[in-house]
């Protein structure tokens, strides 16, 4: 590494003692952050003809970042919220140098004046409560993967949790007495409460009878004890929708996901007539207009339910990815 090249330090600092410190990044954050950084300084090394080794952090402007992005989305073939995600890590960065070092505020400014890209929003998986039903129907209980799949997709409904906060659960979160609740850890490590059913509980507390689990130990875990990963869990989801769609047949046109069980949760308090503003609460959302969607969704599906009652009336090559020493080396152990 050169002499007086900032950019190691910078990195380092950055990834230390402000994710992890100053802005308490969770785990999943710090990865996906690091995940990025790896991709761009190979990408990087590469288009110049060097090492990661000696790169410079003037060698990381904003041209750079802007072909490192169109290779993402086009050579890498990743969506455009996969290429946001990158960006974000970048723009997390450079405001991050900004701050530290006003020296490099000129490069600063250009990576961060590169946009974020929109992308078509497609309207989120609504699950009705019986074809909620149908799906959590499909575990075979009598075996410990099927007990456990049940009791994750029934507290996926009852919480409304993101699938990384519910694999993230641990016992000493759960209130076992009355009146139940949890504590979830969302975005940003923020804490939330959410009330639980009795039901769900009963089924925590015999998923733990048959599973024990220490109290700081994440409940749901493969057949080897370790955690579940988010992929594994929409795998199987995957396979219990298809089988629920045989006799539950508006499911066959859905694409039903560990997050739609959080639109299910949401919808149908808002049909419950729960106030907005205790669901935004109970799902963790920090705008008021993010919660706004699910009483608007609410309304299209009275609308549709009266319609139907009514009366009748349609390239260029991706560069190689080499491993290099050092930086690459300490990224690899966050």
């Amino acid at each position: 590494m050169r002499k007086g090249n900032p950019l190691p330090a910078l990195l380092r600092a950055f990834f230390q003692e402000w994710l992890a410190e100053q802005r308490s990044a969770s785990i999943h954050t710090i990865r996906s952050y690091r995940d990025t950084w790896r991709l761009l300084l190979r990408f990087v090394a590469e288009r110049k003809g060097c090492g990661v080794a000696r790169l410079t952090l003037v060698d990381i402007s904003a041209e750079e970042v802007r072909a490192f992005l169109h290779y993402t989305e086009h050579g890498r073939k990743t969506t455009i919220g996969t290429r946001n995600c990158r960006l974000a890590a970048i723009r997390s960065f450079f405001s991050f140098v900004a701050d530290k070092d006003p020296e490099y505020i000129a490069q600063c400014s250009a990576v961060l004046a590169v946009p974020l890209k929109r992308e078509p929003t497609a309207a989120p998986c609504y699950l009705e409560p019986e074809e909620v039903e149908a799906i959590l129907a499909q575990p075979d209980r009598s075996t410990l993967e099927g007990m456990r799949d049940h009791v994750l997709l029934s507290f996926l409904y009852n919480s409304g949790a993101r699938i990384q906060e519910a694999l993230d659960l641990c016992s000493e979160a759960i209130r076992f007495e009355t009146p139940n609740f949890v504590r979830l850890y969302g975005k940003g490590r923020k804490e939330r409460i959410c009330p639980l059913w009795p039901e769900t509980v009963a089924l925590l507390r015999k998923l733990l009878e048959r599973q024990p689990r220490a109290p700081d130990a994440r409940i749901f875990v493969n057949r080897y004890g370790e955690p579940l990963g988010a992929s594994g869990v929409r795998f199987k989801l995957s396979a219990y929708v298809e089988q629920a769609a045989k006799s539950t047949l508006t499911l066959q046109s859905k694409h039903v996901t560990p997050h739609s069980f959080r639109h299910a949760t949401a919808v149908h308090l808002v049909a419950a007539g729960v106030d907005i503003t205790v669901i935004r609460s109970w799902l963790g959302h920090v705008s008021l207009d993010t919660t706004n969607h699910y009483a608007q969704a609410n309304l299209e599906t009275k609308r549709k339910a009266l319609e139907q009652v009514g009366a009748p009336t349609a390239s260029n090559a991706p560069p190689s990815w080499k491993r290099d020493a050092s930086l690459m080396e300490w990224l690899d152990t966050l």
